[in-house]
Formats: structure tokens, C-alpha cells, sequence
């Protein structure tokens, strides 16, 4: 699984996350800006920075490293990191904080005795995912980070159960980006589906996927074009070839007569089914029904 990419989105969707995994975080935490900075000469690239509202200058800074791998040279290279950018903005911040998270502790370097005093200061925070407790008491974005972790053959029950969820708890506009996350890690986990797959393991249905949206707003765009030619029978045809060759490619010249020869009525149902379609297989299996 690519985890940076995915704590990445995670932080950008929802930069108070990193705050949800402290257990002191701090007062303004919902003012903090999430941020990727790389620190040149040498040049190092912190996974995340977490700036406070401009207003707190000088504020605390907060950097963050998501680590998966085993790397027995990981808090040399953070530490570095993070003095350096703490260095050259000093003028910014009264103070800086450390957040590494784990999967597990088995992944952290075995020698930690030369930063001792850092590691056991308050400066410095290590997460455990596999010690958050349940997913399923854990709040949806937190929850998001543990499913990183939990083994493919569990992973369906418990995205099915934070889709529950999220449709429950959560406003519309949130609910979409946990969505898109959700299947994005479950994408990553399950590298051998396509995302319709798992998209069906998910039983997602395409309308509350971002592709959908956005074919449907490009249907839209393309409807009000047309509409202006009072919507003739030509014109509806041509416009669900368009929609059909921007998902599934080029048709076959047998399939766009088929649809050029289909009456208004049939193809203002063919505009509303075609947003479930997952493939062209679809479309021959609705138009072959429509035949019979």
C-alpha cells in the first residue's frame, strides 16, 4: 500500500486528524493548517506540517512522519528534519512538537538510546495504530488510519461497518471524502481489484462515487448545450454517445446506430441508466433488454 499518499489525503481532508491521535493537543488545533514542505541543502522532505493560524504567531509547529517500514535510522533523519525547518523559521514558532505514527511498535528502530531524552520528553509522540482500541469506537477519520492496518480478510467487514457509519453521522459534503478515502485504502489493500470491484465488495453504488459526480455534472454541462436546440431525439442520441465514449472509449459503429435509432422516451431512461453502468458489457446487456 502507498501510506504516504494516503495519510497525505487523510491530513488534507481533515488536518485536525493528527490532533485526534494526542492526547494534549492543542487549544486552536481546528485553526491548524496541514502542510508538505521540503527542507533543502541537504534536502529533506517532512511527510507532513501541521502551521498554526497566523494569528498565534509565534505558535507551536507540529511535524508529523507516517512510517510503515522499518528504518533504524528513522529518528536521526526526523529529528534533523525537523530542527532544520524549526532553524530557518524560528521567527514563526515558539515551539515545535514531533508526531510519528506506527502501525505497530514492532516497526520502530531497535536503537533509541541515543534520543532518550527526547523520547521520553513531551516533545515527541509516537503512535501505535494497532493500540487506538476498536475501530469501530474510534472516531470515522481516526478509524480511516487504523483500517490502513487490519488484515485483508477483515478489512470488508469493517469498511462496510465506517460506511455505515458515515452515512449516519456525518453532513453530505464530509461523507463524500470519507467515502473516497475508504475506497482509495481499500483500493491499495486490495491491489489485484479494479475499483469497481471493490466498489461492489463495498456495495457502493456508483452514485456515491467521485465518478460519478463527476459524469453527472458533465452530463449536466452537456444538457444545457443542447437543451438550447430544444432537446430533439438526434441531439439526446449523440449526447449519451459522448457521455458512453468519455467513460468506455470509442463505440462500435453497431452500438451507436442502435442508440441513434432508439426513441426519445427509451433514450431519456438509457441518459439516467447509463450513470450505473460499470462497463460497456452493461450497455449491451440494457439495450439487448430493451430489444426484447
Amino acid at each position: 500500500m502507498r501510506r504516504d499518499s494516503i495519510f497525505y489525503k487523510l491530513f488534507q481532508q481533515s488536518p485536525t486528524l493528527l490532533f485526534e491521535l494526542l492526547t494534549n493537543p492543542p487549544t486552536n488545533a481546528d485553526a491548524y493548517r496541514f502542510d508538505c514542505v521540503a527542507v533543502k541543502e541537504p534536502k529533506f522532505e517532512i511527510d507532513g506540517v501541521f502551521l498554526p493560524p497566523e494569528n498565534a504567531s509565534p505558535g507551536t509547529v507540529y511535524f508529523c512522519e507516517v512510517q510503515f517500514q522499518r528504518d533504524e535510522q528513522l529518528y536521526e533523519r526526523v529529528f534533523a528534519e525537523s530542527w532544520l525547518y524549526f532553524y530557518r523559521n524560528r521567527a514563526r514558532f515558539s515551539d515545535w512538537q514531533v508526531v510519528i505514527i506506527y502501525p505497530s511498535r514492532s516497526i520502530e528502530q531497535n536503537d533509541i538510546y541515543p534520543h532518550r531524552s527526547l523520547l521520553n520528553g513531551g516533545q515527541v509522540h509516537r503512535i501505535y495504530l494497532d493500540e487506538l482500541g476498536d475501530i469501530r469506537q474510534l472516531s470515522l477519520w481516526v478509524a480511516l488510519t487504523v483500517l490502513t492496518t487490519v488484515e485483508p480478510e477483515q478489512a470488508p467487514d469493517e469498511a462496510r461497518y465506517l460506511l455505515t457509519r458515515t452515512s449516519q453521522e456525518v453532513s453530505e459534503t464530509t461523507s463524500r471524502a470519507i467515502i473516497e478515502m475508504l475506497t482509495t485504502i481499500m483500493v491499495y489493500k486490495f491491489e489485484t481489484l479494479s475499483r469497481v470491484e471493490v466498489e461492489s465488495m463495498l456495495g457502493i453504488t456508483l452514485k456515491e462515487t467521485r465518478v460519478y459526480r463527476e459524469i453527472k455534472e458533465e452530463g449536466r454541462k452537456e444538457g444545457r448545450k443542447e437543451g438550447r436546440k430544444e432537446g430533439r431525439k438526434e441531439e439526446a442520441a449523440n449526447l449519451i454517445i459522448r457521455l458512453l465514449t468519455k467513460r468506455f472509449g470509442e463505440l462500435s459503429v453497431e452500438t451507436r446506430s442502435l442508440i441513434l435509432d432508439l426513441p426519445l422516451t427509451v433514450l431519456e431512461d438509457l441518459s439516467e441508466a447509463l450513470l450505473d453502468f460499470a462497463s460497456l458489457a452493461d450497455l449491451s446487456v440494457w439495450l439487448e433488454a430493451v430489444e426484447n
